[in-house]
């Protein structure tokens, strides 16, 4: 059946997808979600998501099942029976049977050369992976279904069904890319980097997938882009993809292709201006520097020759990540724009290509791929049915009109070559127009671009990013999730979540860390206060700084300054720590090891997500000894007095009863939740943990510790933190601190 209006094709597999659930469930499905087992997706899988959520991957509806990925493995394609005509419908949405076959294979093939595939945790490439502690969970569970949850916590899909099966990195490379590059950003980050396992299943979005980063007005889904193309009365669509501003020549070949398909008899084809907004390498251009460029291009229309008419025109992101994986990967681009419309695809000189790095085998810093076999492979590959390319000719920039055009051959004189490399440079440089009636030969010597190259507007913006690109938070490189600090409505939020600018000061209180009591009631030592650092769910590392004034929750960063994740898992536990504490490192305990310099850190058990910041009254549970990297390292586990267990749970054992398997969570978690960032695995002093007493004593010992630090009368000592070993450059200038 038809299912698209007229002049535009069918979605691969004819059918359309919209996984979002809908609006009279979305409060049920929510609910459900947070009985789930939670796992964590990094955003370049959130990328992924959404294309499959939003139908780009057509007729996919989940992440890869062993079966299907095999089938884009070998065939860049997958077989198809959308109207059960030979007991293969919904083929893809079952659990792989490696048992029994069907004895009638299914009717159709359609294009699908890209593995879409979700690893069940992050790990650094070639080291100690991570463990089965998601894949442990998820077999554990008496659901069939598990909640996928991103880097900053928020829970944005249901994984129904799952299938975990060995993530064979070599087998997925191999025959992916054929190339041996282990340096290649792709492969290096998301394949090599992946966990042991892969996990497959259908996905419903619980609502659309925002990244607030000011360019969601242009991320509409393949629905929504199918209804703008009907509304501009288009008989067909091409396709045009960016990753680099447009200039003229691109505005050219989009032009010139429109004008031959009125040749061909389209009475009214429209352009699909399609920047890839997806994850893309450090050195591309970024995304929001590209869109604003195509919105002036846009805003030019047809008074400038790098213009393109808005009338004629539709831009719109298209949202999944570079593979960089060159004659594979060009094929899913093709593919994908076909499930929003488009009956043909632009595509110039080695597609989805790239210089491979200095660990490639054979093209170092050379092409990974030949030019031309992108566009050989596209034309020739299985399942891609009526989909038609269009290919790019080379243009060049005539002096005599300041019009970028295909070159004529009897005044060669006439036309300069205008290279990636020379635009960077020039804008570099801060070039500026030309005289358009002398052009120099030597244009970077002139420091001037010619006026006819690409809108004005346009090129002030693309200066401006390269003068500025070491400024890394102005851009926004790839969609990327911004959202708001989940804090206390008590504290400050500064800078932006999940960057090294991130700081969180309370409203009342010089410093969180000096000047809040250990405990709220002198009286009773058995329930500390806990500030919470991490709320549950969140994987991004944040951590009260000490030296910093006020000591303000940040950022945690990794040795090379990036902002640190955890990688094993989704916590799934509130993190934090007791104020008025301090672990000295010149404390040595039995095992010879020094505290870690830090306050008493705390993992509250409860069952709800605690806001950044927050202080809560936190009854002690009981404590682990961490040996972390040869320094002591407490952690006191804790339950909110206010969670709907805590009358229940007064101790580990009764946290066992109530909520079993905890314990032995935690103990995984603090042992192992660093071999997914390459580091060996963590010891504890012992595996049970101290009773409510032991724990209150070392939370007593580590109060005097930091009256210690603080010099206080009475402690025991006279001399303040400045002369204590480790704390040097400590902000100790609060009232909490200073007074007696």
């Amino acid at each position: 059946p038809k299912l698209t209006p007229p002049g535009l094709p069918n979605p691969d597999g004819d059918e359309v997808v919209d996984l979002h659930v809908p609006s009279h469930v979305k409060a049920a499905c929510k609910a459900e979600a947070e009985t789930l087992s939670k796992v964590l997706i990094t955003d370049i899988d959130l990328n992924w998501l959404q294309v499959i959520g939003e139908g780009w991957a057509s007729p996919l509806k989940g992440f890869m099942r062993e079966g299907t990925l095999l089938e884009t493995l070998r065939f860049n394609s997958i077989v198809v029976d959308p109207f059960d005509l030979t007991g293969n419908g919904g083929k893809h949405e079952r659990t792989t049977d490696f048992a029994n076959f069907s004895n009638r294979q299914a009717p159709d093939r359609v294009s699908m050369s890209v593995p879409i595939t979700l690893s069940l945790c992050m790990s650094v490439p070639f080291t100690l992976s991570c463990t089965s502690f998601s894949k442990d969970a998820i077999e554990a569970s008496d659901k069939d279904s598990i909640a996928l949850v991103t880097e900053m916590g928020q829970t944005v899909a249901i994984l129904r069904n799952p299938e975990i099966y060995e993530n064979r990195k070599e087998e997925i490379i191999a025959r992916m890319f054929g190339v041996i590059d282990p340096g290649h950003p792709y492969i290096a980050k998301h394949i090599n980097g992946g966990g042991d396992y892969l996990i497959g299943g259908e996905i419903e979005l619980l609502d659309r997938i925002r990244y607030n980063d000011g360019l969601d007005k242009w991320r509409k889904t393949a629905g929504e882009l199918m209804a703008e193309f009907k509304s501009k009365g288009a008989d067909t669509v091409y396709a045009f993809q960016t990753r680099n501003p447009t200039h003229a020549g691109h505005a050219y070949l989009m032009r010139s292709a429109g004008e031959d398909l009125v040749k061909q008899g389209y009475k009214k084809p429209v352009l699909w201006l399609s920047p890839l907004g997806g994850w893309t390498k450090e050195d591309d251009v970024p995304l929001d520097v590209r869109v604003k460029q195509h919105e002036q291009v846009l805003e030019a229309g047809v008074s400038h020759p790098g213009g393109l008419d808005p009338e004629k025109t539709v831009m719109a992101i298209w949202p999944a990540p570079m593979v960089y994986a060159g004659p594979t990967e060009v094929q899913f681009h093709a593919k994908s724009r076909r499930s929003a419309g488009a009956s043909y695809f632009v595509v110039g000189r080695d597609p989805a290509g790239m210089k491979g790095s200095m660990q490639a085998e054979a093209h170092r810093d050379d092409d990974l791929y030949d030019g031309d076999h992108g566009r050989y492979v596209l034309q020739n590959s299985p399942g891609i049915g009526g989909m038609k390319m269009l290919s790019f000719v080379k243009v060049m920039y005539d002096i005599t009109d300041n019009v970028m055009k295909i070159p004529d051959d009897s005044r060669p004189d006439d036309f300069i070559s205008i290279s990636g490399t020379k635009m960077r440079l020039l804008a570099r440089n801060g070039a500026v127009p030309c005289s358009v009636t002398d052009i120099p030969t030597d244009l970077v010597e002139a420091n001037c671009i010619p006026s006819g190259f690409m809108v004005p507007n346009g090129w002030n913006g693309v200066v401006d990013y390269y003068k500025n690109v070491s400024d890394s938070e102005r851009w926004v490189p790839w969609s990327r999730p911004v959202i708001p600090a989940p804090a206390d409505h008590k504290t400050t939020p500064t800078g932006k979540l999940g960057s090294t600018s991130f700081k969180l000061k309370h409203n009342e209180f010089d410093s969180f860390w000096h000047d809040l009591q250990p405990h709220p009631d002198r009286n009773d030592k058995s329930v500390i206060n806990l500030i919470t650092e991490i709320p549950m769910y969140m994987a991004a590392k944040m951590e009260m700084n000490k030296k910093e004034p006020g000591n303000a929750i940040m950022q945690d960063i990794n040795k090379d300054g990036s902002p640190r994740y955890y990688s094993y898992g989704t916590p799934f536990f509130n993190y934090g720590y007791i104020p008025q504490t301090w672990e000295d490192p010149s404390l040595i305990s039995p095992q010879g090891n020094g505290g870690d310099n830090d306050p008493l850190d705390v993992m509250e058990v409860g069952s709800v997500a605690l806001k950044m910041g927050s202080i809560h009254p936190c009854r002690i549970l009981g404590s682990l000894e961490l040996i972390d990297e040869g320094e002591t390292d407490h952690k006191v586990i804790c339950i909110n007095m206010a969670d709907p267990d805590a009358n229940s749970i007064h101790n580990m054992a009764d946290l066992e009863k109530v909520k079993p398997g905890t314990e032995a969570r935690l103990l995984d978690w603090l042992k192992r939740y660093k071999t997914s960032d390459g580091k060996g695995e963590n010891t504890l002093a012992q595996d049970e943990p101290t009773s409510v007493a032991e724990a209150m004593e070392i939370v007593a010992e580590t109060h005097l510790r930091w009256k210690m630090l603080c010099g206080k009368a009475g402690s025991g000592t006279g001399y303040a933190g400045q002369t204590l070993k480790g704390a040097e450059g400590f902000w100790l200038d609060s009232p909490g601190c200073k007074g007696q």
